[in-house]
């Protein structure tokens, strides 16, 4: 059994020339080898028997065996058939590891049905109480996994993963810096986001051309219910950011143009005290719900 002790570059090598296993670029697997950076990552999801987490690139199963033995539950997730079949022969001895062979997504806005399925039918058959998110994301599909898990009705209660640092930038990004976004806002307005460390090339295998970061991202449900309309706010944040550089009354005009007049789009500005001849990154997080609150009430009435 790989216990997680073994997930060197030698003995991956030598495992996956022993399976007739080549790396599939278009799934970005790079493989963490330091095994004190495997074991920051899983004491940072602070896992518990109550715990049912989901980890998304089950890879050689190095890391799903690690949460095995602190967790309830591990769900986990390969789209590669191959290295499903070699994760499936290291855990075999794992009586608490749902396997699933497929696409966590089902497309760039949804999760795949069946994965949120599979969490929810494990919590109730065993009893437990928290569901986590631990992984060692594959970089091109982090992004639409950590916010489409932020639009379901059973959200983590904490999210630790390795991303792109670059990434990792932007989740946490301060009003008026270059990394500040949507993406900031939604997770930001929903969470609290901290880096736990960076992580050069060299602790992959094979080594990404750029570095990454563990960051754990803690949904906060308070925060949460200050946003009365989640989906539109979801909607209203990815709207006024297609145009960055645009003033913040030229892009709210463009968004809004089938749905609200000039004249009710420059009282939603003033009502706030906000300048029109501002940007959208100049907002803070709290001001962007106010905002968008506004013009979602002005729309409905």
């Amino acid at each position: 059994m790989l216990t997680g002790n073994r997930q060197t570059v030698s003995f991956l090598i030598k495992r996956f020339q022993q399976a007739g296993i080549h790396l599939d670029t278009r799934h970005g697997q790079n493989f963490l080898i330091d095994l004190n950076l495997v074991a920051l990552l899983v004491d940072s999801a602070e896992l518990t028997p109550q715990d049912i987490v989901l980890e998304v690139g089950t890879g050689t199963g190095s890391l799903t065996h690690k949460m095995a033995t602190r967790a309830g539950w591990v769900v986990t997730v390969e789209i590669d058939s191959r290295l499903y079949q070699l994760a499936s022969e290291e855990l075999y001895e794992c009586d608490n590891v749902t396997m699933l062979l497929e696409d966590a997504l089902r497309n760039k806005n949804n999760l795949q049905p069946h994965v949120m399925e599979s969490i929810t039918e494990a919590m109730q058959l065993h009893d437990l109480q928290n569901f986590k998110l631990a992984a060692n994301l594959p970089y091109n599909i982090a992004t639409p996994i950590i916010s489409n898990l932020l639009r379901t009705d059973n959200i983590p209660k904490l999210m630790c993963v390795t991303i792109q640092k670059e990434l990792a930038d932007r989740i946490t990004a301060l009003p008026g810096t270059k990394d500040y976004n949507a993406l900031s806002i939604w997770i930001q307005s929903q969470c609290e986001t901290e880096i736990i460390r960076v992580l050069p090339p060299d602790v992959f295998w094979p080594r990404p051309k750029v570095h990454s970061a563990i960051i754990r991202i803690r949904p906060d449900k308070a925060r949460r219910e200050q946003i009365p309309d989640l989906a539109f706010f979801h909607t209203f944040v990815r709207s006024i950011f297609c145009h960055r550089r645009k003033f913040l009354r030229s892009v709210l005009l463009a968004a809004f143009k089938k749905q609200l007049g000039k004249a009710e789009i420059d009282d939603a500005i003033h009502e706030l005290h906000l300048d029109g001849q501002c940007r959208a990154e100049q907002l803070d997080v709290t001001k962007m719900i106010a905002l968008c609150e506004s013009i979602r009430q002005r729309i409905e009435s």
